[in-house]
């Protein structure tokens, strides 16, 4: 009996072990950059290395902390007036990435890809746009592409990725960061996945209503 015991908590634990995942490094793009700060200062403590775009990178510098730019990464910059800055393979394939999987981390080798472990972004404020009783242009701008699909990407990957979709999530991060350090399980990806889906599903469906007005 002391024996199947050991076994069955051996099993347990090794489980537990295997779904717990090191934050390494963290995308951050957001739009609203308020509350950002506390959970930075803890990421960099922690010795997570920050990989950003545009204005994000620029306050993330702002407050002394080195931060790599995407198009360091993927080679080009943001063009299109900005319409396209994350939307590359090395970025996408970074985060989509399965960590278990040898053909994708062969590929990842293969084609220089860094491995994202945590995505924070939030989206273009669609809604509040609309509410100013703005221009058709300037709610169509307000349609964000890249971080709904860093989003979804993250989400869908949680089981080796921190989807982070919005600035409502920042305390729950920051309370994992200082209870854990930069490590996470598979309890805590699945929730922020969750929260993704839903940022997600509530975007989306605002955009559908003012298309369909």
């Amino acid at each position: 009996m002391l024996f199947i015991n050991f076994a069955t908590n051996f099993k347990r634990k090794n489980k537990k072990m295997a779904g717990t995942k090191k934050i390494k490094t963290a995308l951050i793009s957001v739009f609203h950059k308020d509350g950002l700060e506390e959970l930075l200062k803890k990421l960099n403590e922690e010795g997570v290395k920050f990989l950003s775009t545009g204005g994000t990178q620029s306050f993330i510098e702002s407050l002394g902390y080195e931060c790599q730019k995407v198009e360091d990464v993927t080679s080009y910059p943001s063009i299109l007036g900005g319409r396209v800055k994350t939307l590359h393979p090395k970025i996408f394939g970074g985060i989509l990435a399965r960590r278990d999987n040898e053909g994708d981390k062969e590929q990842m080798q293969q084609y220089e890809i860094p491995a994202i472990d945590l995505v924070i972004v939030d989206l273009y404020p669609f809604e509040q746009t609309v509410a100013s009783g703005a221009s058709d242009a300037d709610i169509i701008e307000k349609i964000d592409i890249g971080g709904i699909s860093l989003i979804r990407a993250g989400a869908k990957n949680f089981k080796d990725v921190v989807i982070v979709p919005s600035k409502a999530q920042y305390g729950e991060l920051l309370e994992i960061l200082n209870k854990k350090g930069a490590e996470t399980d598979i309890e805590d990806r699945k929730h922020f996945a969750e929260r993704a889906f839903a940022t997600s599903s509530h975007y989306d469906t605002a955009i559908h209503e003012w298309f369909n007005k």
